[in-house]
């Protein structure tokens, strides 16, 4: 019979991408709270956390070869220093509003987590010459390409 903990490396390995689409949500649901104006006691813990975990996630994403300490901390300092450019860029020609101020950090997640993909996607497509012949000599060896 099986138990739950007959798989315990199945529940950490489910557990990541579950709480990333909860902490996705509740940051969407934040900005859409504060650009539509609703009067809710959620909305500005919603947008705070939206505003702290998108660039500190987009960061990270970008910086996906750091070991996951000095990640972690990079992405944090960052988002907060991305946040206070944003909140001095905006208030220095004295055109900052909660919309403006969300808009721009979203569109800088945004562009955060386009260039990772896009190094992503760059790096699957150029794999290193010598990877590919190591991978066909490896191929050779195991007997798949005998006839």
């Amino acid at each position: 019979m099986q138990t739950i903990k007959d798989k315990p490396s199945a529940v950490r390995t489910d557990l990541l991408p579950a709480l990333a689409g909860v902490a996705s949500a509740v940051a969407g649901v934040g900005v859409a709270m504060a650009l539509t104006g609703a009067q809710s006691p959620l909305r500005a813990p919603f947008v705070l956390f939206f505003m702290f975990a998108g660039p500190a996630g987009g960061l990270a994403a970008v910086l996906h070869r750091l070991d996951p300490a000095a990640r972690a901390a990079v992405a944090a300092t960052g988002a907060v220093a991305i946040d206070l450019l944003v909140a001095q860029s905006l208030s220095t020609p004295r055109i900052l509003t909660a919309g403006g101020g969300i808009a721009t950090v979203a569109a800088i997640t945004l562009l955060l987590f386009l260039w990772a993909l896009g190094r992503h996607i760059r790096n699957a497509e150029h794999t290193d010459p010598v990877d590919r012949l190591m991978k066909g000599i490896k191929k050779i060896r195991s007997g798949r390409f005998r006839t």
